[in-house]
């Protein structure tokens, strides 16, 4: 054989053997096994909101490992390949690049963020690949519709509706300023806060920003209290809002109401505001991650226990515990072989997914599992208030 026609041979078995991987791999003893099913997640696994990646991705992996042990999708182990992109848009664009056209994962799951995730998709829709489960509530992933968009929680504007609703007409309080992180995300909470006020007669009376990734707060923080609010919507992340709030409480009088939303990071603010944490109150998308009544939070205790002893109980780990089970029980439900489009299709025939006392319900034109939001206070404990509204 001449020496071209070998190396032609020889890069058609090459490809062929690439190509066959997505169906089986070769182990040491010999035996064959279903080649895994991979998705690539980018999320923040450094810097200031490095908590909320590291905890999401532990339910997704908690989630993940059950699911393997228990036998896999058909045979099939699933396998998480998580980029640290430092909740900074230019990295999770490079990223997801590499997520798609370097490990050739089937979807991507569990992005954490609206900035990142409002970088990354155009490259969703040019690739066509499902976006599944971003941890994020902002408008932008949910209107106007998209494909290849799958939300599992709950929206921004939900949450942001939910805490004016107590403030206003629980609490009586008209004189609301908001403080925000200066970006998409901030944007969402405070165009949600002005609508949800607006339908209730009232307006903000002061607002201010801060740059993401950072706790420059201080300027803001004077600008808010010029106006002299009875209470503080905080859109941003836990460390950011606890500064704003341990400032706020030593600098001014007064017993003012801080709310925000559960992309604030709930357990690590508290953690992190210690006694300061009285009279703050976060919005959630999932139930407490203690409330043992539910099927679906003792399976995920039992979980988290045995394969993420290290990452915390809280409500982001089980906000990506439940993205990695409905993950698997879609998978499990698709006519084989597995396919990015079956994938969709299936989660739409079947539409009514029961986790365990968490049921998420998908159709054609609706991509948006969940509409419950629950209220809670952060100090002495995390306990949901019963709002009378409700």
């Amino acid at each position: 054989m001449k020496k071209n026609q070998y190396f032609a041979c020889l890069l058609v078995v090459l490809s062929f053997v690439m190509v066959s991987g997505v169906l089986t791999e070769v182990r040491a003893e010999g035996k064959m096994k279903p080649y895994p099913i991979v998705l690539g997640q980018s999320c923040a696994l450094t810097g200031p909101s490095k908590d909320l990646g590291l905890e999401l991705r532990g339910g997704l992996l908690a989630a993940f490992s059950k699911v393997n042990e228990e036998g896999g999708v058909h045979g099939r182990e699933i396998r998480l390949l998580s980029r640290d992109d430092g909740y900074e848009p230019d990295r999770a664009i490079r990223n997801t690049l590499a997520l798609i056209n370097t490990d050739h994962v089937l979807m991507l799951i569990g992005e954490v963020g609206t900035p990142t995730s409002k970088a990354v998709i155009p490259l969703v829709e040019k690739y066509e690949i499902p976006f599944f489960a971003p941890f994020s509530g902002a408008d932008l992933l949910r209107s106007p519709f998209r494909r290849y968009v799958i939300n599992v929680r709950g929206s921004y504007y939900q949450e942001i509706e939910r805490v004016a609703s107590y403030l206003v007409n629980v609490k009586g309080i008209k004189r609301i300023a908001c403080f925000y992180q200066n970006d998409s995300y901030g944007y969402a909470g405070l165009k949600g806060l002005e609508l949800a006020l607006e339908r209730r007669g009232v307006e903000l009376v002061s607002t201010a920003s801060y740059e993401r990734n950072t706790v420059a707060v201080i300027g803001g923080l004077e600008e808010i209290h010029a106006a002299r609010p009875e209470a503080v919507v905080l859109v941003g992340t836990y460390s950011a809002c606890a500064e704003f709030i341990k400032l706020s409480k030593n600098k001014y009088s007064g017993e003012l109401i801080y709310g925000s939303i559960s992309f604030v990071g709930t357990e690590s603010l508290k953690e992190t505001l210690g006694g300061y944490g009285k009279n703050v109150i976060v919005s959630q998308v999932v139930p407490l991650p203690t409330d043992n009544k539910l099927p679906l939070v003792r399976e995920y205790e039992r979980a988290m226990g045995k394969y993420q002893h290290d990452v915390p109980l809280s409500f982001t780990s089980l906000e990506g515990y439940i993205a990695g089970k409905l993950f698997a029980m879609i998978a499990r439900e698709v006519p084989q072989p597995l396919t990015r489009e079956k994938f969709i299709e299936t989660m739409h025939s079947v539409g009514r997914f029961d986790l365990g006392g968490v049921v998420l319900q998908f159709g054609p034109d609706d991509h948006q599992g969940s509409d419950e939001i629950y209220l809670t206070s952060i100090y002495p404990e995390i306990e949901v208030i019963h709002d009378p509204d409700k």
